[in-house]
């Protein structure tokens, strides 16, 4: 029997404050990317050995992706860690980012950068569980159709996650 090893992984669950029209900045993945490309993700990826925590891992990569300035995000919490099926042990670093801020996509890693309304997605009418065959075994995920994009995978489960926590 062989053993996964997962590679330890932040990413940055960045709910910019907007009032009562607080957002959350979500990217595309660039096609050319190895892993999960094309998909709709959080700003983030492995923790680096020099990264003194995934806090830092999850800003400098926020920062990396999409020029999100940490002056302009404060880190209130981690989500519960979650296991990929390809290998990643994500830890979700849930933050508050004030606006002001400017962001541009590396071309390299990210083909596109939005928001999308808190409200629309901690709405659990919003949310549909789907399944499909993976490898052998019956994979069950979310989705969060948000007008043409296609949010699900890793990025609904953790949006699940927080839901759960704080709006169930």
């Amino acid at each position: 029997m062989t053993q996964v090893h997962s590679r330890e992984a932040a990413v940055l669950v960045p709910v910019v404050d907007r009032g009562d029209a607080a957002t959350v900045i979500l990217t595309t993945r660039t096609r050319s990317l190895r892993k999960h490309s094309g998909q709709i993700a959080f700003p983030g990826g492995a923790i680096d050995p020099q990264d003194a925590s995934p806090e830092a891992a999850a800003l400098r990569e926020a920062l990396e992706e999409i020029t999100l300035d940490p002056a302009y995000v404060e880190p209130i919490g981690r989500l519960p860690r979650y296991l990929t099926t390809t290998g990643f042990c994500i830890t979700p670093v849930l933050a508050i980012v004030s606006p002001g801020f400017t962001l541009r996509p590396n071309p390299g890693e990210v083909a596109d950068v939005f928001e999308v309304p808190l409200g629309f997605l901690m709405d659990a009418a919003n949310h549909r569980q789907e399944s499909r065959m993976f490898d052998g075994l019956t994979r069950h995920y979310y989705t969060m159709p948000y007008g043409e994009r296609f949010i699900w995978g890793v990025t609904a489960g953790i949006l699940r996650t927080l839901y759960e926590r704080f709006y169930a």
